[in-house]
This record gives structure tokens, C-alpha cells and sequence, in this order.
């Protein structure tokens, strides 16, 4: 187990040498290439003046340079700051000053117009991908130019803080989340214990680096000697194109990535006979269309669960065990975990009731940066994180996510569960995706409405969806109202964002 993220590129590159690390367009990079390109940056760094402890933030869509950058900031002793790719200036502002910043790289397209503001932050230094950028910004490729590769690491204990990952923020202004070394290093690693990974695989991901998700399968690949299929952003024909021609043996990715993939029309002209497992996290996915995907990519998909606070996952199935479609498993090797009442976390449910899942273990952040109230409230005195999940644990240990407690729907009294009917509304056969998000009533207080994305040529109308809910569904947990739409809003990561679903209303 090593005690810093700066060893992951050094220990690589003495293990695997010239083998492929990552791919990313028309390049490629062995280890030994990521890890001189790495102490490169690091030592252009400190050459500006960054050291240990000094934040810098990373902003821009998956790229090698992003990478490197991760990398680099790390060897230099420096807290990580990966923020959503989707953030608008604004709120990037934001998430500098509330982490005090000193740098940030970016692409030119996302970093531009953070020149302007420079003077209300605590930016030094604007860095930006590539060889032309606007006065005021340095130049990443010329950083590169002008330092060696050789780097000593700035020497770091395991408990001391890595990264600073911002959440959502969909309840007001995101929370920085304070990561340790050994919180995303552990966490990588038995992620790859549980999915055997090894150095003979290979994985596509569209995953962007910057959230947990992404950031697991590539700490995970790189400690495990894989080859990275870095795509910088997902698109069903180019995923596809990518597992054929690299024979990829893993493919990552969020519920909606599936279903786009399975709703692709040359989806059958592709040979995927290489994967030998796939993953899926982020969100709830219908049972139904994890045995579609089984069927057509002929492998296992194995469901995980996470979130920013335990820097990555919680819980997922072994790839070696009972792959029990609709659960996403069981806990992480050292971690615990259980469903306390809603109202008193200190209850701990039997099986099958639902209550909030809590977590616990070496995983779970140190608490969120300059916010000890907001700590205080997610992390209990004895250890226990608050992930705001409703779930249910069955007799045999499996865990089931019935929804988000937030996103509950509260109708004439009753409980309904946007995730219990989308799983539902999924099982139709022309259906590719779906989203159900809460309206307004007078009399029921709330009602559930159901967006639908329809498979390509397909037709269908409402009643022949409410028909299907009500052979299915109790009568009050089914949608009172039915939308068609071309596409649902996604976050950068493809989860479905529920709260933004009224934006489609007709």
C-alpha cells in the first residue's frame, strides 16, 4: 500500500516501464512517459513558487494534460482541487476563494475567462493546456519545455490532505470535501481488489477525471499496471469504436451511458467480446436493463455505489461472488455499513426496513473544508457519514438503494420513489430512458411525472404507460403524468439531473 498519491507514477513506472498507460485521441503515453511528463510539470511548478500544502485546481474536460497535472500537484506536495467540468465561471470563483487556490490549470476554453477575475481571487497563476493563450496565462506546454523529469516528491504522511472535492452543491453552494491520502488510495485499491484488476487489462472510460468516479478507475488502473482508454467525453459510437479496437476488457460508466449504448443503432456491428466485466455507479439502474446489457455485451455489469465523501466507492459486488442484479452490494473491505432511522441515527433497522444508509471506515473524508457545521451534521461523533440514501439491507447482507431522501415524492401522505418507478417504466420495451421528477397539486400536495426517452423508431403514447405502471404499481405511486422528450439533463458525469427535469415541462 503506498502512503501518497506521489508514488503512484514512480512505483508505476518502475513496475511496468514502457507498457501503455493511457491513451487519449491519437496519443499514447507508457508509464515511464506519464511519470517524466508528471516531475516535468511538478518542478514547473515549484519553479513558479507552488509547494507543499498550496491548493490548485484542475478545470478542464478529460485530457492527458489534465493527468499530469493530477500528478504533478501531488508530487509537489500540493492539495488537488478537480472540480465539475460543467461549473460556470462564476462558480468556479467560488470554489477557488472558498478553497484559497493559488493556481489553476485549464484548457483554454474553460480557463479564459477566469483571466478577468484573477484580481478577486487568490489565482497567482493561470495555466492553460496547449501552445497559444491569451497575456496573462502561462503556457502548459512551455512549462513542460523548460524543466527536467527528474522529481523528488515532497514526502507526505498517509493522513494528510490530498484533495479537496466540491459536491454538487444542488442545496446551495458546494461543500469541499477533505480527502486524505490514504482515503483515495485505499479506496482505489480495494476497488481493484474487488474487481480484480490486474495489469492485464484494459479499460475505456468516459468517466471524467475530475469526480470520484472517474478518478477511482484511473488511481485504480494506473496502481494496477492497466492500460487507460481516456475518452474526453462519451459518445455511444466512439465508446463502442474504442472497446473494439483497444480489445478493452473494462468498460465505466453511469446508468444513461448504458442505455444510450444499448439504443445504438450499430450497437450489433461492434465485436465487445473482449470486455470481461463492465461497471455501473452513480445511480440507480433498472434491473431490466442490466440483463439487456448483459445479454449484448456478454459479460457481467456489476452495480456499485458512492459518493465525494468516501472518495469514490462504498460498496459494489465482488467479480468473483453473486453478482445480485438491483443491490449494489456489499461493503468495502474495512468499511461498515448499516440503515439507521431517519430520525435517530443512532437506530440501527433490521432487514429489509429502509432508513438512511450510513458508512464508516478509513475511506470517509476528514470533513468538509472551513465548514465544521455542515461537518458536524453529516459525520457522527462515532464515525458514522450520513450519505443521504435511502436503502433497505436484505438478509444476506446485499444492499438496496431505494432513492434519494431528497428526491422523495410526498403524495396525499403516501411515499413514492422516483427510482422505484423509473425501474418500473424502464422495463418497457420501448422505452431507452426515463427520469421521474416530482409536480405540484393542489389537492395530493405532490404528484409524479415521468419523462421518457423512446428507443429509436419507436411510438408510444401516455396511456399505454400509465397501463403498464398500473399492472405493476400500486395505484398511488403511479405517475399521474406522462411527457415524451429527446433527451433528459445530465450532469458532466451522464447522471440524470431529477431537479432540472421541470426545465422540460411542455
Amino acid at each position: 500500500m503506498l502512503d501518497a498519491l506521489a508514488e503512484v507514477l514512480p512505483v508505476a513506472a518502475q513496475k511496468y516501464g514502457s507498457k501503455a498507460a493511457l491513451v487519449c485521441g491519437n496519443r499514447s503515453f507508457s508509464f515511464r512517459e506519464l511519470c517524466n511528463l508528471s516531475g516535468q510539470l511538478a518542478n514547473a511548478l515549484q519553479g513558479l513558487g507552488l509547494g507543499s500544502g498550496d491548493r490548485v485546481t484542475l478545470y478542464s474536460q478529460n485530457c492527458w494534460e489534465w493527468i499530469i497535472s493530477y500528478y504533478a500537484v501531488s508530487r509537489l506536495g500540493g492539495v488537488i482541487n478537480p472540480i465539475n467540468v460543467m461549473l460556470t465561471a462564476d462558480e468556479v470563483l467560488f470554489v477557488v476563494k472558498d478553497c484559497g487556490a493559488r493556481a489553476i490549470l485549464a484548457s483554454r476554453d474553460k480557463g479564459e475567462a477566469l483571466l478577468d477575475m484573477q484580481e478577486d481571487s487568490p489565482l497567482q497563476h493561470v495555466i492553460l493546456f496547449g501552445d497559444h493563450v491569451p497575456a496573462g496565462a502561462h503556457t502548459f506546454s512551455d512549462l513542460l519545455k523548460k524543466s527536467r523529469p527528474e522529481c523528488d516528491a515532497v514526502k507526505v504522511v498517509p493522513e494528510s490532505l490530498s484533495t479537496i472535492g466540491y459536491t454538487s452543491g444542488t442545496t446551495g453552494h458546494p461543500k469541499g470535501a477533505m480527502l486524505s491520502h490514504r482515503n483515495v488510495l485505499l479506496n482505489s485499491a480495494l476497488t481493484a481488489n474487488m474487481h480484480v484488476r490486474t495489469a492485464a487489462d484494459t479499460v475505456v472510460t468516459p468517466l471524467p477525471c475530475a469526480h470520484v468516479y472517474g478518478n477511482v478507475v484511473m488511481n485504480g488502473a494506473f496502481l494496477c499496471g492497466m492500460t487507460v482508454v481516456l475518452l474526453e467525453r462519451f459518445n455511444d459510437a466512439e465508446v463502442l469504436e474504442a472497446i473494439q479496437t483497444h480489445k478493452a476488457t473494462m468498460f465505466e460508466g453511469v446508468p444513461t451511458m448504458y442505455m444510450y449504448l444499448l439504443n445504438c443503432p450499430q450497437l450489433n456491428k461492434y465485436d465487445l467480446s473482449s470486455l470481461t466485466r463492465c461497471t455501473v455507479g452513480g445511480q440507480t439502474i433498472p434491473v431490466s436493463k442490466m440483463q439487456e446489457v448483459e445479454a449484448r455485451f456478454g459479460c457481467p455489469l456489476l452495480e456499485l455505489w458512492g459518493m465525494t465523501e468516501i472518495a469514490g466507492l462504498g460498496t459494489t459486488h465482488p467479480f468473483y461472488g453473486v453478482n445480485r442484479h438491483g443491490s449494489i452490494g456489499m461493503a468495502l473491505p474495512y468499511v461498515e455499513t448499516r440503515v439507521a432511522a431517519t430520525e435517530d441515527a443512532s437506530q440501527t433497522l433490521i432487514h429489509d426496513e429502509v432508513g438512511e444508509l450510513m458508512i464508516r471506515g478509513p475511506i470517509v473524508m476528514e470533513g468538509y473544508y472551513g465548514n465544521e457545521r455542515a461537518t458536524r451534521e453529516t459525520i457522527e461523533r462515532d464515525g458514522w457519514l450520513h450519505t443521504g440514501d435511502l436503502a433497505r439491507i436484505d438478509q444476506d447482507g446485499y444492499i438496496y438503494i431505494v432513492d434519494r431522501k431528497k428526491d422523495m415524492i410526498l403524495t396525499a401522505g403516501y411515499n413514492v420513489y422516483p427510482a422505484e418507478l423509473e425501474r418500473v417504466i424502464a422495463a418497457h420495451p420501448a422505452v431507452a430512458m426515463v427520469a421521474v421528477g416530482s409536480q405540484p397539486d393542489e389537492l395530493k400536495g405532490e404528484v409524479a411525472k415521468a419523462y421518457i426517452v423512446l428507443k429509436i423508431d419507436a411510438d408510444l403514447d401516455e396511456e399505454s404507460i400509465l397501463s403498464f405502471c398500473r399492472e405493476r404499481l400500486a395505484a398511488y405511486k403511479v405517475p399521474r403524468r406522462v411527457q415524451f422528450v429527446a433527451d433528459l439533463p445530465k450532469t458532466s458525469t451522464g447522471k440524470i439531473m431529477r431537479r432540472q427535469l421541470r426545465t422540460l415541462d411542455a
